[in-house]
This record gives C-alpha cells, structure tokens and sequence, in this order.
C-alpha cells in the first residue's frame, strides 16, 4: 500500500508541477486569443485527470495514515497529509470555482477582467502545486524513515 500511495502521490505532485511551472508559463506569452482557447482546453481537461489523481491519492493516503499507525514515520505522514489537506481546500475553495467560470468562457467575447481572474488564479495555484509537492516529499521520507 506504501509504494501505490507513493506512486499516486507523485503523479498528483508531478502533474501539478508540470502544469503550475511548464503549461502555465507559456500559456502566458500567448497573444489573447490563443490564451483564452488555450486555457478553456486545459480546463476541460483538467477538470477530468486531476480528480482521477486526487481522489485515489486522498484515499491511498488516509488509508496508509491509519493503516501504519505509530511506526516510524508518523510525524513525516501527519505533516505530508497537512499539505495534502492544504492541497485540497486549496483547490475546493480556489481553483475549482475559478475553473468552473473558465469553463463557460467565449474565448471570442471573454470577461472583462478575465486577466484579473487569470492573475489570480495563479497565485492560488502556487499555493496548491508547492502543496502538492511537499505533500510528496514528505511521504517520501516517512517510506524513508521506514525503510532505513
């Protein structure tokens, strides 16, 4: 179970990485139109592999927090799910109602303020995607710190 909630985890972490640092980023330096087509894309995309990931990754992990008890570890699991929970409202409560109002954008007639919504859309995503991240390393070293 360690090694599946590993696995999970580092996807979630590693999709989150790529799409915070490498897609957002050049999306950025598109002309407005590409960007707005471009961003909807992703949204709608998103919005179907990231709950794929999370949600296993979320129940893999409480399930190997209560399953591993209080062998070794355990401060590195409780601090991992703590950013694992940052992680998730982060999301619920930021991204999420952000992407649903993307979602319904014409990229030929978008909102007035849509690079506002944009600009602050990326500020809650360094949040989630530097949570995601420290999610992962520290279950990492909680595998560590069990097998060492």
């Amino acid at each position: 179970m360690l090694v599946v909630q590993l696995v999970l985890v580092g996807l979630l972490a590693g999709e989150e990485f790529i799409v915070r640092w490498g897609i957002q980023p050049a999306i950025r330096t598109l002309p407005d139109d590409a960007h707005l087509r471009t961003r909807i894309a992703l949204v709608k995309s998103l919005k179907v592999v990231v709950p794929i990931l999370m949600v296993p990754a979320l129940l893999a992990s409480v399930a190997v927090l209560v399953i591993a008890g209080a062998d070794d570890g355990l401060g590195w699991r409780i601090a991992a799910m703590v950013a694992l929970v940052v992680f998730v409202l982060a999301s619920f409560l930021g991204t999420v109602p952000i992407n649903i109002g993307v979602n319904d954008w014409d990229p030929t007639d978008p909102p007035a303020d849509w690079k506002r919504v944009v600009m602050r859309w990326e500020r809650i995503d360094v949040l989630r995607s530097s949570a995601a991240g420290v999610a992962f390393v520290l279950f990492a070293a909680a595998v560590v710190q069990i097998l060492g």
